[in-house]
């Protein structure tokens, strides 16, 4: 069964290398994928460092039930380096979250986001 689904990227460490090796791996698992264009932000909250993030959004169709593509979401971040102590520290190589499946909303704080919103907006058409 295919699903649709929408994954926001961040990283606030090595930006662009991250977002661009995230982009490749996410196309291992995703067929029909469109990328929104990058956008830099101001971390959000109590942050612990001011290093900014490189932002984007996928939208494609993969295989995977949902609590497998989380797996792997998690697992893949993990391969880039992420850690909870790297976390406390305010350093992320690669933030991977599943906003959306099969038309569900998931992070729904994320959603309220002006950039999220400004992204989603570039979507070209429906699955």
């Amino acid at each position: 069964m295919t699903h649709q689904v929408i994954i926001s990227l961040a990283a606030n460490r090595f930006q662009k290398t991250n977002l661009s090796k995230a982009r490749q791996c996410l196309e291992e698992i995703l067929s029909d994928s469109e990328f929104t264009n990058e956008c830099w932000t101001k971390p959000v909250g109590n942050a612990v460092r001011n290093d900014a993030y490189l932002n984007q959004l996928v939208r494609g169709t993969t295989q995977l039930d949902e609590e497998s593509l989380n797996a792997w979401l998690k697992q893949t971040e993990q391969n880039f380096g992420r850690t909870q102590a790297k976390r406390l520290l305010g350093i992320v190589p690669i933030d991977l979250d599943l906003l959306e499946y099969d038309g569900e909303r998931r992070h729904l704080s994320d959603w309220q986001r002006p950039y999220v919103q400004d992204l989603v907006s570039q979507f070209t058409n429906d699955i």
